[in-house]
């Protein structure tokens, strides 16, 4: 599989950003680790999506292409796949939560593709869109279970150790399991004493419930204000690669989340999302002193209209 991340990078070459790795000198002293954050809210469209968004799309047939794609997600994967489409000149369609945040609706309307909105306690996603694929002929840029997705998002984990060297730990998101199988992968092929670590909010904690069963758990209707990791389960294809390169999972509370993310807004001023900052929410629960840790910071798409009242009760 790390082929394919190889290949994944050299396809998005020039097209994605090569993100910035962030240090700094308070956070050492606060964890008494080096740490090294990978900022993908400096991707393209914000999220580390864009990486497997952009590798799926540009490796389809013509065919595919002029037929169109469809996808669904609650933002960043909608914005990926807009944003990979605008580029490539190709018809997208993305099914979006109807409470899906408005700058993510926003974003993927400017980037030109179409929205169709669901229910997400009352409607299945996946129906819509399997519906429309029916129709329409169109292929269906699934989220995170699928191999070049996870591919393109373990580009993320290669940048960094291409960059800084060596790691203990890496700390990663996980929702669907795209970023962190991916990532996963890609550290243990180029550094297989290093640990990689899941993080994920505790109120959406199907992945670590999954990895201590050792089987497929899900959660219904997780509700976490880390909007993009409320996947109800991880994916069949993503499980068994997490199985097999992930060493433990942390769960963080929503409130740690939200102190991760006004730590790194008012101190390091980084704007990431609630989502982004969860793998960093995790530091005080790694029992590690002078250890070199990569935390993956995944996406600042937040509407900073209301990221006050996510900050008012710090």
């Amino acid at each position: 599989m790390y082929e394919k991340i190889v290949e994944a990078a050299k396809r998005i070459e020039g097209i994605a950003h090569k993100t910035p790795v962030l240090t700094s000198a308070l956070l050492n002293e606060l964890t008494e680790n080096q740490i090294f954050l990978k900022c993908e809210n400096f991707q393209r469209m914000g999220a580390f999506k864009f990486r497997g968004a952009y590798n799926t799309i540009s490796s389809l047939s013509e065919e595919e292409k002029s037929k169109g794609v469809i996808a669904y997600s609650s933002g960043n994967h909608a914005m990926a796949t807009a944003l990979t489409c605008k580029i490539l000149d190709i018809p997208a369609t993305v099914v979006m939560p109807e409470d899906a945040p408005q700058v993510k609706t926003a974003a993927v309307r400017d980037y030109g593709a179409t929205i169709v909105t669901y229910n997400r306690r009352t409607e299945s996603r996946e129906e819509i869109a399997q519906g429309m694929i029916d129709e329409f002929g169109y292929t269906l840029i699934r989220p995170f279970d699928a191999e070049s997705i996870i591919a393109g998002q373990g580009t993320v984990a290669k940048e960094l150790i291409e960059e800084v060297g060596e790691l203990d730990y890496l700390l990663v998101p996980c929702g669907g399991g795209g970023l962190l199988s991916g990532c996963a992968i890609t550290t243990k092929y180029l550094l297989p004493e290093s640990k990689v670590i899941g993080v994920e909010p505790v109120v959406s904690d199907d992945a670590t419930r999954s990895f201590r069963a050792g089987e497929l758990r899900s959660i219904a209707n997780p509700n976490s204000i880390a909007d993009g990791l409320n996947s109800p389960s991880l994916g069949k294809i993503t499980f068994p690669f997490i199985k097999e390169n992930v060493d433990d999972f942390i769960t963080v509370s929503e409130e740690e989340i939200k102190a991760a993310m006004y730590f790194l807004w008012t101190r390091l001023k980084i704007v990431v999302e609630p989502s982004g900052a969860v793998a960093l929410a995790a530091y005080k629960k790694l029992p590690v002193k002078g250890k070199r840790v990569g935390v993956v910071l995944s996406g600042g798409n937040v509407d900073v209209m209301k990221a006050g009242d996510l900050f008012k009760d710090i």
